[in-house]
């Protein structure tokens, strides 16, 4: 049977639920939400209440779409205080016999079983390569037959206290996380191809506050840096110059404003209130000119920050998050960075936006971490779905037909 997965993202300012059917190696999404967040700022639990009803409400939303109930998850956490090293790990293979993924799995904890981690977490544990008697560079080890297997890890980790903030909202929530990865493992897993495996570059995630840098090496985090700056402050900007209120602000960013202020049309006009109640008329160019100003300040201080975290080549920059959904941003992305980057394209139909691109990505992080150690794990009861078929009659109205046929055809054809 293939398997359901489902990727949540935390973020300041909404909760992003991805539900994928993982059928002939490709990811098929079932559902996706986004909802509003209470009481998460800047990544962190300040309001665990308010938090866990956010939560709810999003699986309330997503449960709606699909029918039955989620109860485990991968859930994305923001690298503000990631740690990342390096750490070498051997096994033996008995006999001489065929390499399996448990193998892979004792080579990979004999690499950590030294380390202490007193006030902080291991989030990620990704092996750069192996070596089989000698046979350096293996990306793959399995069905090998060599004696001595060794690997060179990259690992991660975070501190405690916030990440088991996270995982009490999720309990509460009545979810059970059964893995954990950055939300900017979560970005690169969602553009990640055979030719980015192979290059040096970075992925710049604008969030609602911070803005995350993070540097990969054939496929591999080793550097992440934050900003504080973030599309909140565009908010703000808006807000400040015409004295109107941050929702108004924010509706006008996402729907009204274009990244360069040059291509706007001065024709195309909104009323507002302003905080003083009085209504005032706004052109297109006047709004964009602000946001375009904003927007050129956080590009030029990501793109310092990979000349202080790195002096290789880069060879990429993908540009992701809510804001650089933005008409136009791919021109100032241009302008500030050329040619070598580019904003992020989720190709995956049903998650198209940009928000969705960790929530997404720790899902094929997480089915790429299993294969490697040749495992295989569902996500919902197989007797879930089958009795949710079996019962469409009385299956609540709100139900996706759409959703329904695909799980339906998943059991048919297995």
């Amino acid at each position: 049977m293939d398997s359901i997965y489902t990727g949540i993202d935390l973020g300041s300012n909404s909760i992003k639920v991805v539900v994928c059917e993982k059928k002939n190696n490709k990811f098929n999404v079932l559902a996706a939400t986004s909802t509003k967040t209470k009481g998460i700022k800047e990544g962190a639990i300040i309001d665990t209440k308010m938090a866990t009803a956010s939560v709810k409400d999003a699986m309330k939303t997503i449960e709606e779409m699909l029918g039955f109930k989620i109860k485990k998850v991968i859930v994305a956490i923001p690298p503000t205080n990631c740690n990342i090293d390096i750490a070498h790990g051997s096994c033996d293979i008995s006999d001489y016999n065929e390499i399996t993924g448990n193998d892979i799995s004792n080579a990979i904890m004999d690499a950590l079983k030294e380390k202490e981690f007193k006030d902080e977490e291991l989030v990620t544990s990704i092996p750069i390569n192996f070596t089989v008697d000698g046979k350096e560079a293996i990306k793959d080890p399995k069905k090998m037959h060599g004696s001595k297997m060794e690997t060179k890890v990259v690992f991660s980790t975070t501190e405690k206290e916030p990440l088991y903030r996270i995982l009490e909202v999720l309990k509460l929530s009545g979810l059970e996380a059964v893995d954990i990865a950055y939300t900017s493992t979560g970005n690169y897993y969602t553009v990640k191809n055979k030719k980015l495996d192979e290059l040096v570059g970075a992925i710049i995630d604008i969030g609602e506050t911070k803005t995350n840098i993070a540097i990969y090496n054939k496929g591999i985090q080793i550097k992440n840096s934050n900003i504080p700056i973030g599309s909140k402050n565009v908010d703000k900007d808006i807000s400040y110059i015409f004295k109107i209120d941050l929702k108004e602000s924010k509706k006008l960013k996402e729907n009204f404003a274009i990244a360069v202020s040059k291509n706007a049309d001065n024709t195309d006009i909104v009323e507002v209130t302003t905080t003083e109640n009085e209504k005032k008329e706004l052109t297109q160019v006047e709004v964009s000119k602000v946001v375009e100003a904003r927007l050129r300040e956080i590009l030029k201080l990501a793109k310092n920050e990979i000349k202080n975290l790195t002096n290789r080549e880069i060879r990429y920059i993908i540009i992701t998050g809510g804001l650089s959904e933005i008409a136009s941003f791919q021109s100032i992305v241009d302008d500030v960075f050329g040619f070598v980057a580019k904003v992020c394209n989720i190709a995956t139909v049903g998650v198209r936006h940009n928000e969705y691109s960790s929530s997404l990505g720790v899902i094929k992080y997480f089915v790429d971490k299993l294969s490697l150690r040749g495992k295989v794990y569902n996500m919902v009861e197989e007797d879930e779905i089958k009795d949710l078929i079996e019962h469409q009659e009385s299956a609540p109205t709100e139900i996706n037909e759409n959703i329904m046929s695909k799980l339906a055809q998943h059991f048919f054809d297995n």
